[in-house]
């Protein structure tokens, strides 16, 4: 396979993403929180809840919300699948919080 790009498997993940996006009637919020819902039926690690942090904050989702939608799927993916998805999603914003002051520091 021969690719001009250096992130091959990114630049594809990303184009999914966009292709997905913009054939979905969802409102952006209503998006979003169906992707966490997915991600946590599937048992997803914490770099792809990352993914989804600026999208979240652009959209005004609350961590509330977040919690509201473990709360709902709960009963079909189990304990085990919420317990880790939060974890996940905890450690999600710790790198993402830890990648914005680095940036802050670099720039200051």
């Amino acid at each position: 396979m021969s690719t001009a790009s250096r992130t091959p498997v990114l630049d594809t993940l990303a184009a999914m993403t966009v292709d997905s996006v913009e054939r979905c009637g969802l409102a952006p919020d209503l998006l979003i929180l169906t992707r966490i819902a997915a991600l946590a039926a599937s048992d997803a690690p914490p770099v792809s809840y990352l993914a989804h942090i600026d999208p979240a904050l652009r959209t005004g989702l609350t961590a509330e919300q977040l919690q509201d939608v473990l709360v709902a799927v709960a009963p079909i993916v189990g304990t085990a699948r919420v317990m880790t998805a939060a974890g996940n999603i905890t450690a999600a914003l710790g790198i993402a919080i830890a990648v914005a002051e680095a940036e802050d520091e670099a720039q200051g």
